[in-house]
């Protein structure tokens, strides 16, 4: 079993929808036990009993990761379940709004901060406490971050800066925490078929249904290798950064995104 993962614990946040989802059905493939976290109860249980149905050890916690007390428990809740933490991939995020940056207003810029850039240090402050205290001690950490966080957006610049303060919260903290054996990667995700995705595309042009597919087909046609991305394309990368494979590899922010940013890095 290629990266095996038995006996493992990890946690998914925004584990119902998308990348997320993805990946909490590879950990539970590979042996871990996930812990699914999301805001929405319906497809959160339904990941959950999906993953039951084939065999694998999934729980399902219905939080809001940009409040404190909720990671909190959110974090105890899983070592309660399954004794340790061995595993995050902090992926929960939404799509605010996308419009010029002068016309966002001071609580879009609230909310941005909060669902999409605190949620992610609030969800590695319990989870670095909980990984430098059990025994033995360590983990791995990804947090998931965006090929606009490396060089903005039109009409998403709230966005973009949250994804790139994602990036600069990942390499400090694994500078801090690699003598405490755990380390802490960025996945920089690029265009990837999702709900997330698509809601974006469709706000961009209003919902009309012709103009989206024009938009995803012009989409891919920017992407050198030549389509959208699948979510487990991306999940199979915060595999790799939890696993042993990657054991030396801390402080990095992959990019997954079929070459569509090749070009200015």
């Amino acid at each position: 079993m290629p990266h095996s993962m038995l006996g493992k614990v990890v946690l998914v946040t925004g584990g119902s929808a998308g990348i997320g989802r993805a990946a909490a059905g590879l950990f539970a493939s590979a042996g871990a036990s996930v812990v699914i976290a999301a805001r929405g109860a319906e497809r959160g249980q339904q990941a959950e009993k999906e993953i039951r149905e084939t065999g694998g050890s999934a729980l399902f916690v219905q939080t809001d990761v940009s409040r404190a007390a909720k990671v909190e428990n959110l974090v105890a809740q899983v070592v309660a379940s399954f004794g340790r933490l061995d595993y995050a991939f902090n992926n929960a995020a939404v799509l605010n709004k996308t419009v010029p940056t002068g016309e966002y207003e001071e609580s879009d810029f609230d909310t941005e901060v909060s669902l999409n850039l605190k949620s992610i240090w609030l969800c590695m402050k319990y989870e670095l406490e909980q990984m430098q205290k059990q025994e033995p001690r360590g983990g791995a950490i990804v947090n998931t971050s965006s090929v606009n966080g490396l060089g903005g957006a039109r009409n998403g610049s709230l966005y973009s800066m949250s994804k790139a303060g994602i990036i600069a919260l990942t390499k400090s903290a694994a500078q801090e925490y690699a003598a405490d054996n755990v380390r802490v990667n960025a996945l920089v995700a690029g265009g990837f078929d999702t709900e997330m995705l698509h809601n974006a595309v469709s706000q961009m042009v209003g919902g009309d249904p012709g103009k989206i597919e024009l938009t995803f087909r012009e989409f891919a046609a920017r992407i050198p290798a030549g389509r959208i991305g699948k979510p487990d394309e991306a999940a199979q990368a915060a595999l790799w950064l939890c696993s042993e494979a990657s054991s030396y590899v801390t402080g990095q922010a992959i990019i997954v995104d079929g070459g569509l940013t090749a070009w200015a890095r």
